[in-house]
């Protein structure tokens, strides 16, 4: 499948001032896929070498960190040359090993022109458990998301309607209506199988919707595992707790998540890590509440509320047991809503946006805050073509942003200094701003 961090990836290859490179994500985003795929691509040859399935080659870190030293024996025990220049050497679930993770910042030092490449699921949770010593300073790093809805039209081979998209879009001109409808019946698909590579493309093989729901359980199941892997018995049970009050936490009115929720008597101080945790393994995505919607956004960000989305909207989907058949009949439901926002904070997120929300005084709320350079736009979420509202009103009359724009079925257009943006075009966020 084509992913758009394949372009990052080529970017570093020829980068004159080149770093190891690390790529980040969940569990099952496409990392070793994606790595296998570019070093196919644009090397010679290619070293692959799992970490935490090879405990030979993982033995190789276990003394001398020299380059000069870890090379021969990855080769002997891989068998195969790493040739500087021409072969992408490969370290996979790094976080497993912590000298591998640690010989890094020796490769930038003592060996800059052999191009290596790792990759770990819940990197983060890993350092932050073993306490382990990241090499600052030494490392290129890249976060791969799972995919996003441009990205899936791509997967679906609709490359021409993503291109029409981006072209209404930058000129703000509707679709013409069979390409409108084809996109929301598209869009909605993706509500139901969400970015994560293995759903996609089971669905791909088979063409029926009767195969998603396993594929995204053995998924959440995974995640689960995880959990109990990564953290202590007593963490485990609260960060379960706390990603399965997910589907409660978005189908309330006032989405603030609320540790109440997860349990009678919950606090920042007994759920506060878990949601870190979370957050870290790249399962949720935080976003957090503005009280004023100016520049800089840190100076009036609240810290203490905040909205947690789930990182695919298709494994909330599965979580929340909304049938396949609800989204794609466009029926009404009133947990649509919280998918709508996940679904549009995803695609925030894999473009590198960082997610915000603004309210005033619990009377009016806005769904995302988008602060582009030295600009601040408002983002309203609607799940269809009913677009009626006063909140986005009362954050212009209050907080005078550069501009606002209101997610929805409706086609693009223009309407009192509101951009009308398909949600369907979530994806060409923040283009154009």
């Amino acid at each position: 499948m084509e992913r758009k961090i394949i372009e990052a990836l080529k970017g570093w290859k020829d980068s004159h001032r080149r770093l190891p490179l690390l790529v980040s994500g969940a569990r099952q985003v496409g990392k070793t896929y994606i790595l296998r795929e570019f070093g196919a691509e644009c090397f010679e040859s290619m070293v692959y070498i799992n970490l935490e399935t090879n405990r030979r080659a993982a033995a190789c870190f276990e003394e001398d960190l020299s380059p000069r030293q870890v090379l021969p024996y990855l080769e002997a025990v891989t068998g195969q040359r790493v040739i500087p220049g021409k072969t992408l050497l490969i370290l996979d679930e790094i976080q497993s090993a912590e000298r591998a993770l640690t010989s890094l910042k020796y490769f930038a030092e003592e060996a800059p022109e052999i191009h290596v490449a790792a990759a770990g699921s819940l990197l983060g949770v890993a350092l932050n458990r073993n306490r382990y010593s990241f090499p600052v300073g030494k490392v290129e790093t890249l976060q791969l998301f799972p995919m996003d809805f441009e990205e899936f039209l791509w997967a679906r081979e609709r490359k021409q309607l993503a291109q029409a998209i981006r072209r209404n879009y930058e000129k703000m001109q509707p679709l013409p209506l069979g390409l409108h409808q084809e996109a929301i019946r598209l869009y909605r698909e993706y509500l139901v199988m969400g970015g994560m590579p293995a759903v996609v493309n089971g669905f791909l093989q088979t063409g029926s919707f009767l195969d998603v729901p396993p594929l995204q359980q053995e998924i959440l199941d995974n995640y689960t595992a995880d959990m109990a892997k990564y953290a202590t018995p007593s963490e485990t049970v609260k960060i379960r707790a706390c990603y399965q009050s997910l589907p409660v936490q978005l189908a309330k009115e006032n989405k603030k998540f609320q540790y109440k929720v997860v349990q009678k008597g919950g606090s920042s101080a007994i759920f506060g890590a878990p949601i870190e945790w979370l957050s870290q393994a790249g399962i949720v995505l935080r976003c957090q509440r503005l009280n004023h919607a100016a520049e800089p956004v840190a100076a009036y960000t609240d810290l203490s509320a905040f909205k947690l989305y789930g990182s695919d909207v298709g494994l909330l989907t599965a979580q929340a047991g909304l049938s396949p058949e609800t989204i794609l009949s466009g029926a009404g439901n009133l947990f649509m809503g919280a998918v709508t926002e996940n679904y549009v904070a995803q695609q925030l997120a894999v473009a590198g946006l960082p997610l915000y929300y603004w309210e005033s005084r619990s009377t009016a709320e806005v769904d995302f805050v988008l602060p582009v350079q030295s600009r601040i736009y408002g983002v309203e979420v609607k799940k269809g073509e009913h677009t009626r509202s006063r909140s986005l009103g009362v954050f212009l009359e209050q907080e005078h942003p550069t501009g606002a724009i209101r997610l929805s079925l409706k086609n693009f257009g223009c309407e009192n200094g509101i951009r009308s943006v398909p949600l369907y075009a979530a994806f060409c966020l923040p283009e154009g701003l």
